[in-house]
């Protein structure tokens, strides 16, 4: 064989390998919010950025179809659907309507979900150490979480007697999770709470306002798609009340809000490249234990606490993270 032929031949046996080694894997991604919210891009770069970590990059060895359910149950589904028929490796959701949208969808594709309060209830996994089926992923805040929001209330106001919480039960449909751990809390503080669905802007302004009405109030706000995506009107409102508020995490506080405290959602979206991660390379949802928070944060806003002429109890600022002035 001629040297020539001898390279040609060699090359195209190369080729195919090199072609495998250059494999672009692709997954799909459903983000709970909407295409543009800043808090949501923040959230997607975190996860691009932890997959980077294990070695995978946009455009190189991995192609990410991205879509965006905007807070909404019926566009989560339509969202998966368009998903799936792309014929993905493997899926993330970002929230439990989210995921159960994609496990509606997606049959046998692996899921990786992050931010899960009660993937249990959800009939996401089996049990949190052996999911054993094709879901697995991170959890959200556990519901104790919820005895704390309420302690942080009676903390900056000792006269609190009421406490409104607003959700969307298409939104959150886990919220049994943390009931019976709300109301404990909530009998052992002197507190009543007083439940509100809504179903979007007009509700919730309903729902606050008509809350408003009589005193000693206040506000918490349980994790919710609908509640982020209309978290200035509901931060707008608390103030205009006079309604100290606690929400489940920073990106409120940031926003204007009282008080936060929940995991760190940033860190939460990087450790979920780590399924991405091990199950394109061949491990099994089945296989990979959910993982629970590793980092709970506190952030406080001293600009809106002088607003509502609440002075801010030193305990709290010496456990908050990060305090906003």
């Amino acid at each position: 064989m001629r040297r020539r032929e001898f390279i040609a031949v060699l090359g195209a046996a190369a080729w195919p390998l090199a072609a495998r080694a250059q494999q672009v894997r692709r997954i799909g991604v459903l983000v709970s919010g909407a295409d543009g919210d800043p808090e949501m891009e923040e959230r997607v770069t975190a996860f691009r950025q932890g997959l980077a970590r294990f070695g995978w990059s946009e455009g190189r060895n991995i192609q990410i179809d991205y879509r965006y359910a905007s807070a909404s149950a019926d566009r989560a589904a339509a969202m998966a659907k368009e998903l799936v028929a792309l014929r993905p490796e493997l899926l993330l959701g970002m929230g439990t309507a989210t995921v159960s949208a994609l496990q509606r969808e997606g049959s046998a594709t692996p899921i990786v979900f992050i931010g899960i309060p009660d993937p249990i209830g959800a009939g996401f996994v089996a049990s949190l150490a052996r999911p054993g089926g094709n879901l697995t992923g991170t959890l959200l805040n556990e519901p104790g979480v919820v005895g704390k929001w309420l302690a942080m209330l009676k903390e900056f106001t000792p006269q609190l007697a009421r406490t409104a919480v607003v959700f969307n039960p298409r939104t959150s449909p886990y919220r049994s999770a943390y009931e019976a751990t709300a109301e404990a809390a909530a009998r052992s503080l002197g507190i009543e709470l007083v439940a509100y669905e809504v179903a979007g802007a007009a509700d919730i302004e309903r729902a606050i306002s008509d809350f408003a009405r009589a005193p000693n109030g206040g506000l918490m706000i349980p994790p919710d798609f609908t509640a982020a995506l209309n978290r200035h009107l509901i931060i707008e409102l608390a103030a205009k009340h006079r309604l100290p508020a606690v929400y489940i995490a920073r990106f409120w506080v940031q926003a204007g809000g009282l008080m936060s405290y929940g995991v760190d959602r940033i860190a939460a979206h990087r450790q979920a490249a780590y399924y991405v991660d091990h199950i394109l390379r061949g491990a099994k949802p089945a296989d990979l234990p959910v993982q629970a928070p590793t980092k709970y944060e506190t952030t406080i806003n001293l600009n809106t606490a002088k607003i509502l002429g609440l002075p801010v109890p030193s305990t709290l600022l010496v456990a908050a993270d990060e305090v906003i002035e």
